[in-house]
């Protein structure tokens, strides 16, 4: 191991300083500067741009609507065209209006109009269906009855959709055993809100309910393996993408349920090396989620306390005065991070509207919790964007930020998009771009210390070729990662800067 890391280390060491950024750099953030205002040859800059980590990305949005379709033909599914979903059970066409998911594909009228329901293509609001937030959630039981027989090509197809987008690290949100969870909840009412008892409770099923959602992984990851052809000579790019999980838990269920999903959740993370946090999700405005939002952070304050080596993204303040009352935005934000100690905060929208919201970005910043931003989402559902969006917020408050996709099938967008997005929201710098790309290797919850301290490489790797370095970074799987993307960006910085298109 440490003679194969040792050349990797010659190439990539001349970038571990923003102070000594090489030749080749230099010209890439000169020409960064040039193409600022050159839309079609930016976006060619970008599409290449190495881009570390996604850190937010559900992988049942994540699909095209064209793949879910795709799918429900095969299956020999239904569709209905009056509802635009795909319907469960073998096709019957008990009901005008209902056709073959296999007719679609001659039929290109009816096929636009399933796409455009299981996803936000040419999204336009009508009376029937009124907001881009109401259409963006309500996909998803649009496309549900095509997901559990198909979680292995989703998976495929997420890694190949990361590898084309230069992302070397995925960490993707799902929900295996669900449905085994939510029964067991049913089974057990969450009497008097006490979770200590509640916990006990579950003692004897927390071992099936966890061998369970191993088991719904394993299936999906071998599928994903055979589909991308990994480990032969037609592997696929996204082989080489890195996949780590967050089980998400949905928020929106009674207590129990609730309680039950993170229990088990809790004890999978801690089980399975494969999956390195957990979330919460589901539309944060919902009755349920807003009603039940303090029991909620409460719950994760106590499995956090039992499982103090497990870790926490949450979707936090995707809200807006629009959606809730003002008492609603004063605390989400804060509660995630000081009750239920998220390490990272999902969108993060209504930071502005948060009380006292000047202490608690600086606590953010003091405690280096990340914000994961989502610009093509937040402007869909929420309806906030450019100069409105609370991106430079963070950024002048020195909050760590990073950039993501949250659902790219669903919004038919991808992480070069939300790049681009950035780019025209704030002016950043090449430079400015270099630290939200580590930022998402930094703050990704993959084991191991980091490679960096800052804009600085750690100490112990700041003499090249260093077998201590070499030996630290064979300890590390964070910092292995954050090397590849240090050598990425050495080879994308050496093709920029000879390109004659750039010039």
């Amino acid at each position: 191991m440490l003679p194969r890391l040792l050349p990797a280390l010659a190439l990539a060491f001349p970038l571990f300083s923003a102070q000594a950024e090489t030749p080749e750099a230099q010209s890439t953030a000169r020409i960064f500067d040039h193409l600022r205002n050159d839309p079609a040859r930016l976006t060619l800059f970008m599409r290449n741009f190495p881009k570390g980590g996604d850190l937010h990305n559900h992988l049942a949005g994540a699909i095209s609507a064209e793949s879910y379709l795709d799918w429900a033909a095969e299956d020999g599914l239904c569709v209905s065209l009056s509802q635009g979903r795909i319907l469960p059970g073998k096709c019957r066409l008990a009901t005008p209006g209902d056709i073959p998911a296999a007719q679609l594909k001659t039929r290109d009228d009816a096929r636009e109009v399933m796409i455009d329901s299981l996803s936000m293509h040419d999204f336009t609001p009508s009376p029937a269906d009124r907001s881009g937030h109401d259409h963006f959630f309500s996909t998803f039981g649009r496309f549900a009855p095509v997901l559990p027989a198909h979680s292995g090509a989703m998976l495929a197809q997420a890694r190949d959709q990361a590898a084309a987008d230069h992302v070397v690290y995925l960490e993707l949100m799902i929900s295996p055993g669900l449905g085994a969870m939510v029964k067991a909840g049913d089974q057990h009412p969450l009497h008097d809100l006490d979770l200590d008892a509640a916990h006990e409770a579950l003692k004897d099923e927390r071992p099936r309910l966890v061998a369970e959602a191993r088991r719904n992984t394993d299936e999906m990851e071998h599928e994903a393996h055979d589909i991308l052809q990994c480990d032969t000579p037609a592997a696929h790019p996204g082989c080489a993408v890195t996949v780590r999980y967050l089980f998400q838990a949905i928020r929106t269920m009674t207590p129990a349920q609730a309680f039950t999903q993170l229990d088990t959740g809790y004890q999978l993370a801690h089980d399975d090396p494969r999956f390195v946090g957990l979330n919460f999700v589901a539309p944060e405005d919902n009755p349920v989620a807003m009603g039940d939002y303090s029991l909620h952070m409460q719950m994760f304050a106590k499995l956090g306390a039992l499982y103090p080596d497990v870790r926490l993204s949450l979707h936090a303040g995707e809200l807006t005065p629009a959606l809730v009352p003002a008492s609603g935005l004063q605390s989400h934000i804060r509660d995630a991070v000081e009750i239920a100690g998220a390490e990272r905060i999902g969108h993060g929208v209504d930071i502005l509207w948060e009380k006292d919201a000047l202490r608690l970005l600086k606590e953010m910043a003091q405690r280096r919790i990340a914000v994961e931003i989502n610009l093509t989402s937040n402007a869909q559902i929420l309806g906030v964007s450019g100069g409105a969006h609370p991106l430079n917020v963070y950024r002048h408050a020195h909050v760590p930020v990073v950039l993501s996709t949250d659902d790219e099938g669903v919004s038919r967008s991808n992480l070069t998009l939300d790049y681009l997005k950035a780019v025209s929201t704030t002016p950043l710098s090449y430079a400015d771009l270099k630290s939200l790309s580590r930022n998402s290797l930094t703050y990704a919850f993959i084991p191991g210390m980091s490679l960096w301290d800052g804009d600085h490489v750690i100490t112990l790797c700041k003499a090249p070729q260093s077998f201590a370095c070499a030996d630290f970074l064979k300890k590390s799987q964070k910092a292995r990662l954050q090397l590849q993307l240090e050598q990425n960006f050495a080879a994308f910085e050496n093709a920029i800067s000879h390109e004659p298109l750039f010039q």
